[in-house]
Parts: structure tokens; sequence; C-alpha cells
């Protein structure tokens, strides 16, 4: 039986993205393998019929020393799993298991990049360099010539100087979305005009932006009320305090704490919205918005704008302008009808743009079968 080994930092994260893949990879008749830190999230992984095998690795460390130990101990796991596909998931995973399947002679590598964080967000010469070095790493020392690059956006690949449309190059729709799950609801009753913000509360998510153009949107006479669904993400530098986020629920703004039920949150709102200061691949909050039937109100950065059209799906501001996002606001809290359409063209665009699991799936498998031919 042919294996294949996932490479990604946090059990979480694969839960909470990839579980569609992993039973797709199994009903193909692969030997599937997680190599990732184990938390909580090992039984959710191990339903879908894959392996799970511990790898302690901090995702925030840039300490080249522990990334090479890790690596080190990776190779030592791929030789053992004997692995023919090693497919690494996000930044950090492709830049440690690039190099242990180097080390391992696994050349069939899928390197996966599910955004650029603060590298892709940053405009100054930093960040330029830092681009510039993970080009040299990514399409350089860590690939071989059966490596596949996956991005989430083209402006990802065209950023570490790939073209989209090389046959090595594929574009997904994130990680998909399951439209049978999140499905529509009725809209709630206007006004005022109820807005939902569901992700990690992180700065980069643009979550105090959203909170002073609610206020702003308010203090002009514009019925919204925000609501935040999320925690703080313990173990990323950028993640909002919670004593911040509770001294911002007043006065039409609300921190619910991390939800269980995204697609109920969705239903008792009329619009998602992620004011992004960047860095995304394809953010998942807004495929389940968009597939519930939710209008969409977000930033003009690699990913969110990929998604959403401005005036079709949804509106696109400017990010990091808290007025443009309250002129937004105030808009859609004008006009119900408006709001509506927007919402059904949302839908629309899951099922027939390649944004629902079983087409991420379809397409990821293929370049499995292509590697494995």
């Amino acid at each position: 039986m042919r294996s294949l080994v996932f490479v990604v930092t946090e059990d979480w994260f694969f839960a909470s993205h990839f579980l569609p893949l992993a039973r797709a990879a199994v009903a193909m008749g692969l030997s599937v393998a997680v190599v990732t830190r184990v938390r909580d999230h090992r039984a959710a992984i191990e339903a879908t019929g894959a392996r799970v095998v511990p790898l302690e690795a901090e995702r925030s460390s840039l300490n080249p020393m522990a990334a090479g130990y890790a690596a080190g101990q990776l190779a030592a796991i791929l030789k053992a799993l004997k692995a023919d596909i090693v497919h690494c998931i996000a930044l950090r995973a492709i830049l440690v298991g690039g190099t242990a399947a180097a080390m391992a002679n696994v050349p069939a590598r899928v390197f996966a990049l599910t955004g650029l964080g603060l590298i892709g967000a940053r405009q100054d010469r930093v960040g330029g360099l830092a681009r510039t070095a993970l080009r040299h790493l990514i399409r350089g020392a860590l690939a071989s010539r059966r490596t596949r690059f996956l991005f989430e956006n083209p402006d990802d690949a065209r950023a570490l100087g790939l073209d989209p449309a090389d046959t090595a190059v594929t574009i997904v729709g994130g990680a998909g979305v399951d439209p049978a799950v999140y499905t529509p609801a009725p809209l709630p009753q206007q006004p005022p005009l109820r807005v939902a913000l569901a992700a990690r509360m992180l700065w980069s998510k643009g979550v105090d932006v959203a909170v002073e153009a609610v206020r702003l949107a308010r203090g002009r006479g514009a019925p919204v009320e925000l609501s935040l669904y999320g925690a703080p993400d313990a173990s990323n530098r950028r993640a909002i305090p919670g004593e911040t986020l509770r001294g911002w629920s007043r006065d039409g703004v609300a921190w619910q704490g991390a939800s269980g039920d995204v697609a109920g949150a969705y239903a008792a709102h009329h619009v998602a919205c992620l004011p992004s200061r960047g860095g995304e691949g394809l953010p998942r909050t807004l495929l389940e918005a968009a597939a519930c039937g939710r209008a969409l109100l977000t930033t003009d950065v690699p990913g969110c704008r990929d998604l959403v059209r401005d005036g079709i799906e949804g509106l696109v501001v400017p990010p990091d302008n808290p007025e443009a996002l309250a002129g937004a606001l105030a808009r859609l809290a004008a006009d119900p009808g408006l709001v509506a359409g927007l919402g059904q063209a949302a839908r629309a665009r899951i099922l027939s743009g390649g944004f629902t699991e079983a087409a991420v799936a379809a397409a990821v498998c293929g370049i499995y079968r292509e590697l494995l031919a």
C-alpha cells in the first residue's frame, strides 16, 4: 500500500480544515499518517482512518536549531513510515517537512501554502527580504523535480516567484466547505444590521478595525451590532488579549468567545465581516458564511478578494481603514434587499466556484495520482 504523510504543526488546524482530505486519501486506498503536535484532536483525525504520529514542534518558533532538530526527527519518522508522498501544510511545516523529505530521500512532495501570514502582509523592506528568502528556499533547496505547490490564491504563488498557470502549481478553494452542513437560514429582521466576525482573535484579522468601524457607523445613526466569535490564540504573538476583547464589549459590540456552532451563529446574523490586514490564504470563515448565504464584508487583500467580488457576493474595502468599513456597514444597514441579494450570490459562488470540500479534495487527490503514477 502506498503511503501518504501529512505534516502539520498543530492537530487542531488539521482537524478544523483537512479531515475531508484525509478521508478522500484513505478512500483512494492510501495508507495515511498525520505527523503533528498532538493535543486534543487525535480522535477526530483517527476517525478518518489516518494514523496520528506525534511530533513536538512549536509553530511560533523561528529558532533554526529547533527547526533543524524537528526536521531530523521527522526524517526518521518518514523513513519508518516508508512515505511515498509528503504533504506539508502551512509555512513552518513546509520548511521543516521539506528539509525532512530531502533527508529521507522522499522526492514526491506537496507544499500547501495556507497563507503568508505576517510575511505576506508586510509591504516594507523586511517583508520583501523575507519573501525573497522563502522563494529561494521553497522553490530551491526544499523542492525536488517532483514537488507540487498548492496555493489558496494566485497572489501567494506570485509572491514566491511561481506562475499560477504552471503545471506544478494548483490553486484550490481554500480547505473547502461542505454546503450540506453550512446551509442558508432565513435572515433575521432588520433593523438592526447584525454583523458576525468569526475568527481567531488576532490583530492581523482586523478585529480592532471592525470594532472601530461599528462605533463610527453607530455614531452616525446606522443601526449596526457586531458579535465577535473566537478565542485568542495563546501561541500566536498577534493574539488580542482577553482583557481587550472584554473592554470592547459595549455600545453594540459583544465578544461571545469561541463558538461550537458557526452555522448557528451566522443564522442569527445578516453579514459576515473579516477586515483582514493580509497574509490570508483563503479564510475558511468567509467560505462558511458564504455557504450559509450571508453577505460578506471584507478587505482588498489576497484570498479575501479572490472569493468576494465587490458588489456581487459582498463589499470589499481597503484594509486597515475603519472609515471605509463604517461606510460599507451603513450602506448595508440601509438596504436589506442588497444584503439578501449578496448572500444569495455568495451561496451560489460556493456551489459553482470550486470552493466545496469535494472540489478541493478532487483536485488534491488528482495531484496524488500524478505523483504516484
